[in-house]
């Protein structure tokens, strides 16, 4: 009888070497980056740099490193990482480091993968998971998505100062909150599928938990959350939100898999009309048509619907400015939702585009439908409303 040879099926947990967070903690920067690099390049934008300028320069002087600061020019495209990954070999440098927002942090990460050199996350808000993570997300100059970018390892340190993402404005971390409650709806999908994750094989049991309690986590304090950072405040309901936001959506998003909700965005930065939108917003018009197209229970559906518009994250078309496009818009974005590669694939049934048409389509009379239920007021530019939230959460 003829040897058959089986492929082992493997499982994989990824995560940043360490993860730092709490009030003040930007002051003690340079302490945690000396074990790493002894010639860092900080890469941030004018505005982040104004803020944090003089906390760096002496948290490293403390720490006995030199700083280089280098602007960000505003896109994460390959040009814009080739170009740091230039400015770091004519510097010798030997570690980048992405103080700012997702987009900064993201180049930083592909810097320093061409460059050869290890990388740091500092956010400054907690708008999206990408912080902790082994990818990056690479755009067109237009701000249109183009790729993943994967590496061999995470960053080998996260750093979050809960007091600047509570003096930021409030929309970043509504958006970040949009971004992680979209992990546990993904990572979910993905398990029953037994689909692959972005770190490759399956998911353990470890990263499905992660996603899950980041889940709960918000759930249960994202709209005191809101409500502190509002008036610029630390509470512990802050503490818990940025964690899900970073640390528990990152680990969750990459080793419990992604699905729909992050292939419609995708396919939403495709057309012109959805640009005002911040990452997280458009993750959550995704979450919306991802639970509608896997036919989720409509009590569980309309609840987070309900949930996200209290926070004020879009859950309408009109609110993405899709309500009065054409249908050839809406093809648009669904043609780039739908691409081969896209991770819409890891949902555990075939996906035919003019299902996914259809449950795109859906989301302004569910949207609309909701808020009425709910006496919230009519869809228009995406705005913060905040009432009392919900008792009943999603399973």
């Amino acid at each position: 009888m003829a040897e058959t040879t089986a492929t082992p099926v493997t499982r994989s947990l990824i995560a940043p070497a360490r993860y730092v967070q709490g009030r003040g903690v930007l002051a003690d920067l340079g302490s945690y980056v000396a074990p790493i690099g002894s010639a860092p390049l900080v890469l941030t934008d004018a505005v982040v740099r104004r803020m944090t300028e003089a906390t760096v320069t002496e948290s490293f002087r403390r720490a006995g490193l030199p700083v280089r600061f280098e602007e960000f020019g505003g896109t994460p495209t390959a040009a814009e990482a080739r170009r740091v990954a230039e400015t770091v070999a004519e510097h010798g440098c030997d570690v980048v480091v992405g103080l700012g927002g997702g987009a900064t942090i993201d180049t930083a990460k592909a810097a320093g993968d061409e460059a050869g050199v290890r990388w740091v996350s500092v956010p400054t808000v907690a708008s999206t998971d990408a912080p902790t993570s082994a990818l990056s997300v690479v755009y067109t100059e237009e701000g249109a998505f183009e790729s993943y970018r994967f590496y061999t390892r995470n960053p080998d340190l996260v750093l979050v100062d809960t007091q600047l993402v509570a003096d930021a404005p409030v929309r970043f971390l509504v958006s970040g909150i949009g971004d992680a409650l979209a992990t546990w709806i993904e990572a979910r999908a993905a398990q029953r599928a037994s689909g692959p994750t972005m770190a490759g094989g399956l998911a353990t049991h470890a990263g499905i938990a992660l996603a899950r309690l980041s889940w709960d986590v918000l759930w249960e304090n994202a709209l005191p959350a809101v409500e502190a950072v509002r008036r610029n405040l630390v509470t512990p309901a802050v503490e818990a939100v940025v964690e899900a936001n970073t640390l528990l959506s990152g680990m969750g998003f990459e080793s419990g898999g992604l699905a729909a909700a992050h292939a419609i965005h995708d396919g939403l930065t495709a057309v012109p009309h959805t640009h005002h939108l911040a990452h997280g917003e458009k993750v959550n018009i995704g979450s919306i048509t991802q639970l509608v197209l896997e036919a989720a229970p409509s009590a569980e559906i309309r609840e987070f619907v309900e949930f996200t518009a209290r926070l004020g994250l879009p859950t309408t078309l009109t609110e993405a400015g899709l309500g009065d496009v054409d249908e050839e818009v809406l093809r648009t974005v669904v043609e780039a939702a739908t691409a081969p590669e896209e991770t819409i694939h890891n949902l555990p049934f075939p996906v035919v585009a003019e299902d996914v048409l259809d449950a795109l389509t859906s989301v302004e009379a569910l949207g609309r439908s909701v808020r009425a239920e709910a006496g919230l007021p009519e869809p228009q530019a995406p705005e913060q409303h905040r009432v009392k939230v919900p008792t009943a959460r999603m399973a």
